[in-house]
């Protein structure tokens, strides 16, 4: 049985497909609107620096190398300094999936663009579309920003590869699109190692090496009629020893987390799938639909018909 990979998993529902890359060269002062309502936006500081303002107000500094991503979808603001808020400046908002949106900047999506093509702060700005639902309990475990530093070497490639797609040549838009699935994969790989228990629940249990074969095991076949006693099998420990351990490091005991998770399985494969409910019920570890159906109903309030339709 091969590893399972869950971030794997859920970045498969966040994907930039259709999306557009920005590549900003400004000088001070400046402010850039983002009001794509985007589930997440990354910017990434190529030259310079500034300053991030977060819908709750909260401001974080950003420098040459750093990579944020913005955990959507209310509209946040970037400004070369937090005092440009209050003092003449150039304005510009980012509106790349809101198509009634006015843009102070023409042709934003995949050029180059800004006040001054020599400007002191370079920035490549990529916002994400969500095709999956999974993409909800990637989005749950995020703060809402977070910030990881590359090297110049880093930066020098993302700009030259900004200016390639810039020539809308065969395959640009592509080019553009695994552009931001690269830098996405990449700044939350980072994050995810130095979050330490800032990190999400099941990140820190697929690090822990008592939990992990348990959860590898699981996530492998979710479909098995798995029991705290066949978890614990996996890891080689008592059911007691891994009860506690995996509440402690998971925040919920083994099977909440199991029906959790099957649940959200459920939810995807309802929105996103044609199949009967009596085989999505097998798939999520239900031996029939009626046993499935009560449970989905309890916990998500809806029967599995009534949501497919509604969320249809």
């Amino acid at each position: 049985m091969g590893l399972v990979d869950p971030l794997s998993t859920l970045l498969s529902g966040i994907r930039a497909e259709g999306s557009v890359v920005s590549h900003a060269v400004l000088e001070a002062p400046w402010t850039i609107r983002f009001a794509d309502g985007a589930p997440l936006t990354m910017v990434s500081v190529l030259r310079g620096g500034g300053t991030l303002r977060l819908p709750d107000g909260t401001e974080r500094a950003v420098r040459a190398g750093d990579t944020a991503v913005v955990h959507g979808p209310d509209t946040f603001h970037l400004a070369d300094g937090p005092t440009s808020f209050d003092r003449p400046h150039a304005e510009y908002e980012i509106a790349c999936f809101t198509e009634s949106a006015e843009r102070t900047a023409q042709n934003l999506g995949g050029i180059r663009w800004g006040n001054d093509p020599d400007g002191a702060t370079a920035l490549i700005v990529g916002a994400y579309r969500a095709s999956s639902r999974r993409h909800e309990r990637l989005l749950r475990g995020l703060p809402p920003v977070l910030v990881v530093s590359e090297d110049a070497d880093v930066c020098a490639w993302l700009e030259q590869a900004a200016v390639d797609a810039a020539l809308h040549s065969a395959g640009s838009q592509a080019l553009m699109d695994r552009l931001l699935d690269w830098a996405l994969v990449c700044a939350l790989r980072a994050w995810f190692a130095q979050a330490r228990s800032d990190a999400p629940h099941w990140y820190r249990g697929m690090a822990d090496p008592i939990l992990s074969p348990a959860l590898q095991a699981f996530h492998a076949q979710p479909s098995q009629r798995w029991t705290v006693a066949a978890l614990a099998a996996q890891c080689g420990v008592s059911r007691a020893l891994f009860a506690k351990r995996f509440t402690e490091i998971m925040g919920c005991p083994p099977l909440t987390y199991v029906t959790e998770y099957r649940m959200e399985e459920a939810e995807a494969l309802l929105c996103e799938t044609d199949l009967a409910i009596a085989q999505i019920a097998q798939s999520v570890g239900y031996a029939d639909a009626f046993g499935f159906s009560a449970a989905f109903k309890r916990h998500r309030g809806l029967s599995p018909s009534v949501f497919r339709t509604t969320e249809a």
